[in-house]
Order: structure tokens, then sequence, then C-alpha cells
């Protein structure tokens, strides 16, 4: 069994709470410190090791939630915010697995945000990284930016170029977050930017918001073509207003809050002058962190009412079509799937029955369960570029536990997971076919067969 992280190395929760009311803290500044009260919350019991990725990884304790919250009690305690206590902050994925495990209902998901606010803040990355993470964070949070890349990306792959490549090795060699990018990149195919408005099919249900996300509008275009016209099936008016921009989840994952709050700002701005009854999203860890709005900007005065009643009306796709109940028929499609819960749609959001429910609406279709569902796939939004030997060991985890099903397609909800998967999957020299609920409902609803599903 794990050592208990409490013996032997360091305070104890009540010195914890002493210390902060007392002002002896060094690792953290007054700006929304990690509550000390939260962290004595923690029992160290050890229920979240084994759905710890990093923990189940390398069994170190410190890699753990447990390990982490220690951490965090320590630089309350007055330690200072060294390297290698960030470096055990920076390697937690953030999927959450360890808030569903825990009996004690420990919030750690609040904990790490805060943390990692305060790590980017406060300390001082190497040349090499800040660099990288820079580089990230001017492109991926920006949909024009990364749609600039369709073109290129496009000639690439139609080139034969990308085979050629693969065969030598020297990418890896040379550039290992390159070869990783690449690697992640999924096939594309034209598709057309969605319309600013769509009517409902019937008598219309519901004024629906529509987040059209920044990796799902540049490389899943199609997710977010069947999204709107599910939506419109199901009796729904769908706005998508222009100028939307990026929902601020992989900033405020990352510690980037005042970021993150930017991007919050610009799409309350957006969308609340559209009159929607609700806000739908389709990739998970956008819908996280949409409905953690209120938290985000509840010391914006401006914002706060505003960012709280925003919130209300976030919905997961299938949370919402669930919600709504079905209009539309379903037509048959005979095959088996395995249904991937993405860690922030299962554990964030706690959606994990309504996917199922929509899928096992639609006849003849079968879906597996795959082993393991509690381990993160390794994508965890930019995790898998920042840490790509550890995500890649992840990725090739969950290929091998989806392959195991022996499920002609993988269906999950969050296009981090779809490249992270397809990517693994690759690698082993298998082929399965991928796709969204979204894409799956919406060849069941249009009657177009299996055969829209599947690789060709």
């Amino acid at each position: 069994m794990p050592v208990d992280a409490t013996r032997g190395t360091g305070a104890a929760p009540t010195d914890v709470l002493r210390a902060a009311e007392s002002g002896s803290v060094s690792a953290f500044d007054r700006h929304h410190p990690p509550s000390a009260e939260l962290v004595s919350d923690c029992v160290h019991c050890g229920f979240c090791l084994t759905t710890c990725p990093t923990y189940v990884l390398w069994g170190e304790e410190m890699d753990s939630p447990r390990g982490r919250i220690h951490l965090i009690g320590q630089g309350l305690s007055g330690e200072p915010l060294s390297d290698s206590m960030v470096g055990h902050f920076d390697r937690c994925l953030g999927c959450m697995a360890c808030v569903t495990a825990c009996p004690s209902g420990v919030r750690y998901d609040l904990l790490i945000e805060d943390t990692r606010a305060q790590v980017e803040r406060r300390h001082v990355r190497p040349v090499r990284e800040r660099a990288l993470r820079a580089a990230i964070f001017a492109l991926f949070p920006y949909p024009r930016r990364l749609r600039l890349l369709r073109g290129p990306l496009l000639a690439y792959q139609r080139s034969g170029l990308r085979k050629l490549v693969d065969r030598t090795g020297l990418r890896e060699r040379l550039a290992p977050t390159l070869a990783t990018l690449e690697s992640l990149a999924p096939r594309l195919r034209p598709v057309p930017d969605p319309p600013r408005r769509v009517p409902a099919r019937g008598p219309r249900r519901a004024v629906v918001g529509m987040l059209t996300g920044c990796v799902q509008s540049a490389f899943f275009p199609a997710v977010n073509s069947a999204t709107i016209r599910i939506l419109a099936a199901e009796g729904c008016e769908v706005l998508i207003p222009p100028g939307q921009g990026c929902c601020g989840a992989l900033s405020v994952h990352n510690g980037r809050r005042a970021e993150a709050q930017r991007f919050a700002r610009r799409l309350i701005d957006v969308f609340e002058r559209t009159g929607m009854d609700y806000f739908v999203v389709n990739a998970a860890g956008c819908g996280s962190s949409l409905k953690e709005y209120g938290q985000l900007l509840a010391d914006d005065p401006r914002y706060a009412a505003r960012a709280a009643e925003f919130t209300a009306k976030v919905r997961d796709l299938a949370e919402l079509l669930v919600e709504l109940g079905p209009v539309a028929r379903r037509h048959p499609l005979p095959m088996s799937v395995a249904y991937h819960d993405a860690c922030h749609l299962g554990h964030a959001q706690g959606v994990r029955e309504q996917p199922r429910a929509l899928l096992q609406g639609i006849p003849g279709l079968e879906v597996r369960r795959i082993a393991e569902p509690e381990i993160c796939c390794g994508s965890a939004g930019v995790w898998n570029v920042l840490n790509p030997v550890p995500a890649a060991e992840l990725g090739d985890r969950k290929a091998r536990a989806v392959l195991a099903t022996g499920a002609e397609l993988l269906v999950t909800a969050n296009p981090g997971c779809m490249m992270q998967v397809a990517a693994a999957v690759r690698r082993q020299g298998a082929t399965i076919g991928l796709a969204h609920t979204a894409q799956v409902l919406d060849a069941s609803i249009r009657n177009l067969g299996t055969d829209a599903l599947l690789p060709r």
C-alpha cells in the first residue's frame, strides 16, 4: 500500500489553517491562494490513487492527488514554490478522476486551479519552456489562427509527404514537440463555415446558442455541422453569432486566469444579446469551463451576475437532448461502438448516462464498455503537447483498451480525445472508426447507414 503523504513530511491540516490565518504564506500570494480548508478536507485515504493517470504511470506519491494536496499544504505553511513542487503540479493532467473517486468530496479541482494560477504568476520557468507555452497560447485559443493551418496541413496530408516522413523517424528525434502536434492532426476535409442562424424543423421547442470552439471549428467542423442538424431536427432554432472566439478553457486549466477572464467576458458579450434559452457545447473541456464562469468572474462587479446567468444556460449537447426528449426519428445503425467518457464530461461535469442513453436509443446500435474508463487518454487540453512521452503511454494504454472491445467505432465527445486516441491507434498499426456522439446521432436521424461513420 502507498505510504501516507502526511507521515513525517510536513504540516498537519490544523497547522496549514493556522499558517494561512497568520499570513505565513510563502509559496502563494494573497490573490486567490488555494484554500486551506479544502486542503484539510483530504484525509489521505488513497481512493484517488488508482484513478490518477500519473500515479498509475509512475507510482510516485507526490504525483498523486493526495500528494499534490500535501504539497499545496506545505506551500500554505510557508514552504517556497520550488522547481520540484511546480513540476509535480505541472504533471497533473487535470482530468478530475480523483474528484469522482474521492469519498470525502475533496474539491481537488478548485485546489489545482488556484494553485496553477499562482504558479503562472509567481514561478519563472526555463526559457525553452516559456517559449513553448507562449507559442501554444498564441495559437490554440484563436480559431482564426488555427484555421490558417488547415490549407498547409491539407496539402501536406494529400501530398504523401506524411507517410514518407513517418518512415524516416527523423521527426521524432529532431523535433519531438512538432512530431506530437503532427501525429495528432486529423485527416482534413473541406467543410463550409456554418450559417449564423438555422431555423428549427417543425415546432420550435427552444432557442439555442452554440459554441463553435477553437480546435473543433478548425479541425472537426463536421462535428459542428452534425450538431447543428441534430438540434434543428429536435426542434431547436440554432444561433451561431460571428466573433465568439475562445471560451477560455485551455487558459483557465493552465493557470492563465486573466486571459481566461478576457475570453469569458467576450463570449458573454456576444451571446447574452441573442435571447437564447440554452447555450450548447459539444466539446467536453469547453463545457466544464463554461459551467464555471460564475466562479471565474465572481470578483468582477460588471460581470459576476451576468456570468452566473450565462452559466445557468450552459448544457452539453447530450445533456440538452436528453432534457428536451427526442422528437426526430432514429433510423437503425447495426454496428458496435465503444463509448469513451471524456474526462471533462464524465468527471468534471458528471455527464455520463446521457450520451449512453442517446446511443442506446438508436436501433441496432450496441454500446460496449471500455476497460479502465476512469483513466485519462493523455490528451488533457495541451498536456500531451507539453508532456509528449507520458501522454503517448497513456494514449497507447487507452487505445489497447478500446481495441480490446472489438467495436467497429469509438465514440467520444471531445476533440482532444479523438486526436489522442486516433494517434495511438495508428502507432499500434490498427484501425477503428472514430466519431463524435453528434455524428452518430446525425447519421441515424438522416438514415445514412454505417458507411457514413466507418473508415474508408
